[in-house]
């Protein structure tokens, strides 16, 4: 508890400072779905660790939320090196989803965050249905959590390998599955840009009981070394996921759409967000609050700077709440 406070303290500390030295007013407040959060920036799963890791650089507890990376049931040892290759605009990743798997992460890491005064969204992924509703089931009543966030982009045993995320009728099972399980948890979905109608997934996660969706997940992708004639990440033909400034429009227009076809939805903006001016973009097109992922790897305090970025971009243009962003780009 004296950890939780500490942490707590240090943000307001950071937060008082700030507007002293900025005279800064901006309403950083942001509404998604059922929640209400301090602010509209996030760590995006898969990019800041299970746990406090980034609590060295920065305090969590000034972000909106921490995502932690996607856990299975069970452990997961991921997938062989290498994992990482760096594009032209962006990053290409196989890393395989590798974790403690659900109980030691609850029982190790979850304390961390929470002793931090961190506001902890739990990401959860699976190769069955039944994966998806073993982890509500233990997710059911755990405090310090503050949304579960359903990644469907994963593959799909019961399909022949396919995402989850790539048929409607399937993101709604496992969107139902979990809620069946923990139904005091807000749920959000997070889908995949690889589809004919990202809005129409959206729409069948959302009927399910999903209260938002995240969008989007990595690109499907794969690079080539031409001198050894073989994809160069560890995981071969299977390719990886291309993040980073490359993915920003294709995230853009896919929050665009899915703010078009559901009005009333949660929106979180995910790809490509490197400075404040992405954030402020992203949430033009219709997102309620935005999450940081590869930026992180080039400078693990990027989601706190593109956070007082998006904060002085409205200071200096009398914008006295962040939220009046929403959807303001939508002509």
């Amino acid at each position: 508890m004296r950890s939780a406070q500490r942490g707590v303290r240090g943000g307001e500390r950071v937060r008082r400072a700030w507007h002293a030295a900025t005279g800064s007013e901006v309403d950083l407040s942001v509404r998604v779905g059922s929640l209400e959060l301090a602010n509209p920036v996030m760590t995006a799963s898969g990019t800041a660790g299970h746990a406090d890791e980034l609590q060295a650089y920065f305090p969590l507890s000034e972000l909106g939320g921490v995502v932690v990376k996607s856990l299975s049931v069970d452990p997961c040892p991921g997938n062989a090196a290498p994992r990482v290759h760096q594009t032209p605009a962006g990053m290409l990743n196989s890393v395989g989803l590798q974790g403690p798997g659900l109980a030691a992460w609850i029982d190790a890491d979850l304390p961390r965050l929470t002793a931090v005064g961190a506001r902890v969204v739990v990401s959860i992924w699976g190769h069955r249905v039944d994966d998806y509703a073993r982890s509500g089931a233990m997710l059911a009543g755990v405090p310090g959590l503050t949304a579960v966030e359903i990644n469907v982009s994963c593959p799909n045993v019961e399909d022949r390998r396919r995402m989850f995320a790539h048929s409607a009728t399937a993101t709604a099972e496992v969107v139902a599955a979990v809620g069946e399980h923990c139904p005091g948890l807000p749920r959000w979905a997070k889908l995949s840009p690889t589809v004919a109608d990202v809005a129409e997934v959206a729409g069948a996660a959302l009927a399910a009981g999903a209260e938002g969706v995240t969008l989007i997940n990595t690109v499907l992708a794969m690079a080539i070394d031409v001198e050894a004639r073989r994809p160069v990440l560890g995981s071969g033909a299977a390719g990886g996921g291309l993040s980073g400034p490359a993915v920003h429009p294709v995230a853009v227009r896919a929050v665009y759409d899915v703010r078009t076809a559901h009005p009333e939805a949660a929106i979180i903006g995910v790809g490509g967000v490197m400075t404040g001016q992405d954030a402020v973009e992203m949430l033009m097109a219709g997102a309620d609050a935005i999450q940081v992922g590869t930026a992180s790897f080039r400078d693990p305090r990027a989601p706190l700077t593109i956070l007082r970025e998006l904060e002085t971009w409205c200071a200096r243009r009398g914008i006295r709440s962040v939220s009046q962003l929403r959807g303001a780009g939508r002509g």
